[in-house]
């Protein structure tokens, strides 16, 4: 289930969005890229392994707007569909075909 972004969500988020749009800048993105751990020391226990294992949808419901979400999917080389299909719980290949985009990737 997907929950609307409030203030509530977006003060229980605040460290992790903040962490996730950190990745535009390419000095943070090469570290998170390089040395993870370093990268992400301010994060709680949660946060990070909801980092470690890509959980889109378990971020998203923690309170990670799609936006930062964005930021990371990029640094990882994950494309919107692919992410997209994760929060569904489908394969990339079972969104593509409810897509109408012809060689949508």
């Amino acid at each position: 289930m997907s929950y609307v972004f409030d203030l509530e969500r977006s003060a229980k988020g605040l460290r992790l969005n903040r962490f996730l749009h950190s990745l535009t800048d390419a000095k943070r993105r090469k570290l998170f890229l390089e040395n993870p751990e370093e990268a992400m020391k301010d994060l709680s226990d949660q946060e990070k392994d909801m980092v470690r294992r890509l959980d889109w949808k378990a971020m998203q419901d923690y309170g990670a707007s799609f936006f930062c979400l964005e930021k990371l999917a990029r640094a990882k080389g994950v494309s919107n569909p692919q992410m997209v299909a994760h929060f569904r719980g489908e394969s990339l290949e079972e969104f593509l075909k409810t897509r109408r985009v012809p060689g949508a990737r």
